[in-house]
């Protein structure tokens, strides 16, 4: 349960919003840029720190280090210093073939042990994507996650999101995407929650003025 006005930078972006979101919901967020969104999901990610895997839309990863390492990075919170430090000097069994799985599900074997600075936008996203997967946590938060994709990808990642996580809260800026699949669609208009409907109850059209 969400009940607060939410500030960023000084200025009130959100103003009393009361949202509640229950487990196992899909839920996109939905509205022109600079509406909220992030700034809403960030009150979600603090709320709920220690149970949410985080997609941001300003990635975070490190450009010198690998993709492995960078992937490797969600997990970091699970294991101590000493291992993290040996992990980085030479990846292990167990997290090797983890990263390794996970990297072929997101179509960056052949990128594993390659630095991330030598990628495309849409491959850097994936690797955004597998560090928020390999947190292994029970809720997803993802900020734009598909944005830097084709159409084609994007919903192959989308896909895969939904397959490891029972509760999502993604802001998307496809629609579609959003409508197809999520099962719930929020609002953002004028510092406030406008919508709030089951997708099943929607189509593209009713999401227009959204962006006006």
């Amino acid at each position: 349960m969400l009940n607060a006005q939410l500030v960023y930078e000084g200025r009130v972006v959100l103003d009393n919003i009361c949202l509640s979101i229950a487990p196992g919901e899909r839920v996109a967020l939905v509205g022109k840029s600079g509406v909220g969104k992030s700034t809403l999901l960030a009150a979600l990610r603090e709320q709920q720190a220690n149970s949410v895997a985080w997609c941001p839309q300003q990635h975070g990863l490190v450009p010198m280090l690998s993709v492995y390492h960078n992937m490797y990075m969600g997990s970091l919170q699970h294991h101590n210093t000493f291992y993290n430090l040996f992990n980085l000097i030479k990846p292990l069994a167990r997290p090797a073939r983890e990263v390794a799985a996970l990297a072929e599900q997101l179509q960056l074997s052949e990128f594993l042990h390659a630095r991330v600075e030598q990628l495309s936008g849409g491959q850097i996203q994936r690797v955004a994507i597998g560090r928020a997967l390999y947190q292994q946590q029970d809720i997803f938060l993802g900020d734009e996650p598909v944005s830097a994709v084709d159409n084609y990808q994007a919903q192959q990642l989308l896909t895969l999101m939904m397959e490891k996580h029972e509760t999502l809260v993604l802001a998307l800026h496809d629609v579609e995407q959003a409508l197809h699949f999520c099962d719930r669609i929020i609002g953002l208009k004028d510092s406030a929650i406008v919508l709030d409907a089951p997708s099943s109850t929607l189509n593209a059209s009713d999401l227009v003025a959204l962006y006006c």
